[in-house]
């Protein structure tokens, strides 16, 4: 097959240079070898949703904040990179409903575990049995990834993990699910909701595959990496070598040379317009319509069209402020009884989801977290920016308010169907399985299944594609 000949260079290229793009282009370097040029494309800052914002001299995370003790790809990143995982200072959490606390985190584990008992009975426990559940499925995929398949859309993937189980779950709400394993419908108003508006900026009604990943995020031990969580995305296109070239992509259109496909990327920049043939083109950004109702990068030459407009996204505005909580509007008179560093919220009409006392990404050994007292920068997610009177609230008053405005995840229960990762031969849509949950490393997985989908169909491995039973067929590999 074209391609195969050692003395040509193929060309890749990857649009966007967030996780979901620097971990793709590391795949595909890993599978196609080192001679493989890779261009990636970036309008914006390396890194995407992982960002920083300086307050002070220091930088904060204004993107994803932290990951989970089970993300394998992310783990592994910061180990081939050399990174650190940064020191964690911990502190205690609150559930705010507006007009008193619901559930207080103290700093002894058996007795929140009594208090949840005492609150909800033995709700919490369904609740993480059945997350557990999801996780230990899902968990396969890196079994599978590791013996080389890959999956041509988000349903087959799916159902590779968890059969109609899955599927079900991403037509299915989060309270319905939960009420069907006999967890209460107070423990979902008063806390399964909360860390879902802290996660997704939505609600128990969104799909119940999504919610899980979201509640699995909540439990157990999470990290952050040492000098902010973006250092994944540049170290890894530096140990790729990949050719980052800053521009906005306006079109990818189809030519056939040779009986073969080859991709003409079209971009603009500063210096003008621009364009490049690809063998292989993955998209790494998010394809759903912008403020003018168009998508941001249209198909040409396809036949049948390609139509990979995937519906609205939740727009998640993050607001860093250094100042002074007004621990008043929590029911705390005197700030220096103030105990949280993180609240939550639950679904009532609200104009924050959450709240908390934040780190700088470089901590010292002889760093102490701010007292409540004491002036300190807090990291506000809302659904929308803050008002001057909202900011007055939460605040005795502020130094500086700076805000990152994102199109954080998507609006889930917006579309019917899932997308596919093909949306041609060889060009992929990466962000297909945010579809079905969203997180740094489920675009992780999701880049490791496009690189091997491309290596798979370029070399016609058409076995390792979408296969059925596949627990089955690994286990008979082993």
């Amino acid at each position: 097959m074209v391609g195969d000949s050692p003395s040509r260079d193929r060309t890749h290229a990857v649009v966007g240079a967030g996780i979901g793009g620097s971990a793709v282009a590391h795949f595909l370097q890993q599978h196609f070898g080192p001679r493989v040029q890779i261009d990636v494309y970036e309008k914006g800052t390396v890194g995407g949703r992982l960002a920083t914002i300086s307050v002070n001299k220091q930088h904060y995370e204004s993107g994803a904040a932290c990951f989970h003790s089970l993300s394998l790809h992310m783990q592994d990143f910061v180990k081939q990179l050399g990174l650190r995982h940064r020191r964690e200072v911990v502190g205690r959490s609150a559930i705010f409903s507006g007009e008193h606390f619901v559930l207080e985190e103290t700093d002894w584990y058996l007795l929140n575990l009594f208090r949840l008992w005492w609150h909800y009975g033995i709700s919490f426990l369904r609740l993480q049995m059945w997350v557990e559940e999801v996780m230990e499925k899902f968990m396969r995929i890196y079994k599978f990834q590791a013996h080389g398949y890959a999956f041509s859309g988000v349903e087959e993937l799916l159902y590779s993990l968890g059969e109609s189980a899955f599927i079900n779950m991403t037509q299915r709400s989060v309270t319905e699910s939960l009420l069907q394993v006999g967890v209460t419908q107070r423990f979902i108003d008063d806390v399964v909701s909360a860390v879902l508006r802290a996660s997704y900026g939505q609600s128990a009604a969104m799909p119940a595959f999504a919610g899980a990943m979201a509640l699995a995020g909540a439990q157990g031990s999470l990290w952050s990496v040492e000098g902010g969580n973006k250092l994944v995305c540049s170290g890894l296109l530096k140990l790729t070598k990949a050719n980052v070239i800053h521009a906005t992509v306006t079109s990818v259109t189809l030519h056939t040379v040779e009986g073969r496909a080859l991709y003409q990327v079209e971009y603009e920049n500063e210096v003008g317009n621009g364009s490049d043939f690809y063998d292989i083109v993955v998209i790494a950004t998010p394809l759903h319509l912008d403020n003018s109702s168009s998508s941001t990068i249209t198909f040409e030459g396809f036949d049948p069209p390609i139509d990979a407009v995937q519906g609205p996204f939740q727009p998640t505005v993050v607001s860093l402020v250094h100042g002074y909580l007004n621990s008043s509007y929590f029911g705390f008179p005197d700030p220096k009884l103030f105990p949280f560093a993180s609240i939550l919220t639950t679904d009532f009409p609200n104009f924050f989801c959450a709240l908390d006392n934040i780190c700088p990404v470089n901590i010292s050994a002889n760093f102490r977290r701010k007292q409540p007292q004491e002036a300190a920068v807090w990291r506000v997610q809302s659904p929308k920016p803050l008002l001057r009177s909202q900011l007055k609230t939460l605040f005795r008053s502020y130094y500086s308010v700076q805000t990152a405005e994102w199109q954080a995840h998507p609006l889930y229960g917006s579309r019917t169907t899932l997308p596919r990762f093909a949306l041609h031969d060889q060009l992929f849509h990466l962000t297909a399985l945010e579809w079905a949950a969203s997180s740094v490393e489920v675009m992780a997985v999701a880049a490791k299944n496009v690189a091997l989908l491309a290596y798979n169909r370029w070399y016609q491995d058409l076995d390792k594609i979408d296969q059925k039973d596949l627990m089955h067929k690994v286990k008979t590999e082993l």
